[in-house]
């Protein structure tokens, strides 16, 4: 039982906090008047940490799976 909720509340948490930080970078963007350049610069930059997270993620469930890279 135990496992089995751990299984799926992980990914579902790990989500919550991923759109939970997208919404601090843009809220920065927004208080500093980043402008859009300012904004997508953040994203880019404060965004790259979440998006190694999601490929490590992938790219680990391919390897799993037996389907390789």
């Amino acid at each position: 039982m135990t496992a089995t909720f751990e299984a799926w509340i992980t990914p579902i948490m790990i989500g919550g906090l991923i759109l939970f930080m997208g919404f601090i970078i843009w809220d920065l963007a927004k208080q500093s008047q980043a402008g859009r350049f300012g904004t997508l610069m953040l994203f880019v930059v404060l965004g790259a940490g979440m998006l190694g997270y999601i490929l490590k993620v992938i790219i680990t469930w391919l390897i799993e799976r037996g389907g390789g890279v």
